[in-house]
């Protein structure tokens, strides 16, 4: 019973993490920074089991389809986000082949079988979202694309990408 309510408080928490979808807003209105969750969310993430792994389709990938790689940009970014081999769904039900993106600021994607965090520096786009824009400070990012399922448990590093952009 504790568990099902700590897998509702996670799954609740991202829920008010999501980026608008930028069809929903005018692009300069479609920011898609997340708001830090509620001390109680994070303490319910934190104790919160992943939920079971799938398995990537064999040949699945996630890219950025811009902005590219090394590209010097403005900010907000808009990023389009790219997928092939598995079906975007919005969170919720855990469906083999399938889950939604988060974009991570920094350096590292989240291991498989691990639950995405929902802080200012992973982004959930559990509406099933392709494109967003994201305000980042002046300066060189690396930003990661990373995939998970309807729980946001990762698919790990062969479900992501990252590039480097740099806002002027």
């Amino acid at each position: 019973m504790r568990w099902t309510w700590l897998v509702a408080a996670v799954l609740m928490a991202c829920g008010g993490n999501e980026a608008e979808a930028p069809e929903a807003e005018a692009p300069e209105q479609a920011a898609a920074e997340a708001e830090a969750p509620a001390p109680e969310a994070e303490a319910a993430e934190e104790a919160a089991p992943a939920a079971p792994a799938t398995p990537a389709p064999d040949g699945a990938r996630v890219f950025f389809v811009s902005p590219s790689d090394g590209d010097t940009v403005t900010s907000p970014l808009h990023i389009v986000m790219g997928v092939e081999g598995i079906a975007i769904k919005p969170a919720g039900a855990v469906e083999t082949g399938s889950g939604h993106h988060h974009i991570i600021i920094g350096p590292a994607g989240i291991p498989e079988g691990q639950v995405v965090p929902a802080d200012e520096t992973h982004i959930h786009f559990g509406k099933g979202q392709t494109e967003a824009d994201v305000e980042l400070e002046p300066g060189e990012h690396k930003l990661t694309l990373q995939f998970a399922n309807g729980a946001h448990t990762s698919y790990g590093e062969v479900l992501a990408s990252t590039i480097t952009v740099t806002v002027e």
